[in-house]
């Protein structure tokens, strides 16, 4: 199982890279393996500000719709839109090609409120 050390995580199995005022997300390695074959990412929130722990799109799979939660608010400034093509991107590689949005963080104090690598793998008893 794959948890890199240098992000952060939530509950809800996204991850959350962090570079300035700018947080990239995805899901984890352990989410897309839950979830299997990943067929489609929609994400109807570009340009949208929301807050933590909102709905900000879902993630299909062959046999489930999963809704994908915002680990920290802000203004949902980027898509990967090579998901569009290539949402199985998210299968071979969640930490890299297969990343969903990037978001503009209104209030970085919420960082504090995530999980560390250790505390995730905690959470799934890895």
């Amino acid at each position: 199982m794959n948890i890199p050390a240098n992000l952060k995580y939530t509950k809800d199995h996204e991850w959350v890279s962090i570079d300035g005022d700018v947080a990239t997300v995805g899901i984890t390695d352990f989410a897309q393996k839950e979830l299997g074959d990943i067929v489609y990412v929609e994400v109807e929130t570009l340009d949208q500000t929301l807050d933590k722990d909102e709905v900000f799109g879902t993630v299909e799979a062959v046999k489930t719709v999963s809704d994908l939660f915002l680990p920290l608010s802000g203004e949902i400034i980027e898509f990967n839109e090579e998901l569009e093509s290539t949402p199985e991107s998210v299968n071979s590689n969640p930490y890299g090609a297969g990343w969903m949005i990037k978001v503009k963080v209104s209030d970085l104090g919420e960082v504090d409120t995530l999980l560390s690598s250790e505390a995730y793998k905690e959470l799934i008893g890895a």
